[in-house]
C-alpha cells in the first residue's frame, strides 16, 4: 500500500520534502491536474445572464471544484484557444 501524500504549510516545506523524498512511495491517484493562473487580472467584464444559465454555470463549477467566476474564465480561455 502506498503512503498518503503529506500536507505542507509553506512552499519551502514542500520543496524540501520533494527534493529528498522517493515519490514512487506515494499514492497520487486522487490528485487532479491544476492550471495555475499567473497573469494579472486587470480588466473587468459585467454581463447579465438568465438565472437558469447562471445556476447551470454554478453547478458545473461546483462539480469541477472551482469558483464559478474562475470556471467562466477557464471556459472563455478554452473557447478562444481551441483550434478550429
Amino acid at each position: 500500500m502506498k503512503k498518503k501524500f503529506p500536507k505542507f504549510k509553506s512552499d519551502a516545506e514542500a520543496e524540501a520534502f520533494v527534493s529528498s523524498a522517493d515519490l514512487s512511495e506515494y499514492d497520487f491517484s486522487k490528485f487532479k491536474p491544476v492550471r495555475f493562473e499567473f497573469q494579472a487580472k486587470t480588466e473587468r467584464v459585467n454581463m447579465r445572464l438568465p438565472a437558469e444559465l447562471l445556476n447551470a454555470v454554478r453547478k458545473k463549477a461546483k462539480a469541477a471544484g472551482m469558483p464559478y467566476q474562475r470556471f467562466i474564465r477557464a471556459t472563455l480561455e478554452h473557447a478562444v484557444s481551441a483550434k478550429k
